[in-house]
């Protein structure tokens, strides 16, 4: 009885935050419809998360990704101040 007690106390968290990430989505579905889920790039950290695309937008495409025009923002601040 204690090791179906503790399996249930271990597994309990993760079965809690399951249904309620259904349950937001599903009433994200009934407000806002259907949506189109990729990998979204953000210039300013140059990292990648995973988010909603908007209707007109593509997924960012790693393998289309050229790292050498990521222009790093601590680098060029670096750059600024040792030139200054």
């Amino acid at each position: 009885m204690l090791v179906q007690l503790v399996i249930g106390a271990i597994l309990l968290p993760f079965i809690l935050v399951f249904i309620y990430a259904g349950v937001h989505e599903y009433k994200r579905y009934k407000s806002e419809g259907r949506a189109t889920y990729g990998l979204v790039y953000d210039e300013k950290t140059g990292t990648t998360h995973v988010g909603g695309l908007a209707d007109e937008s593509e997924s960012f495409k790693p393998t289309e990704f050229d790292p050498g025009g990521y222009n790093d923002a601590e680098s060029t601040t670096k750059a600024d101040n040792d030139k200054a």
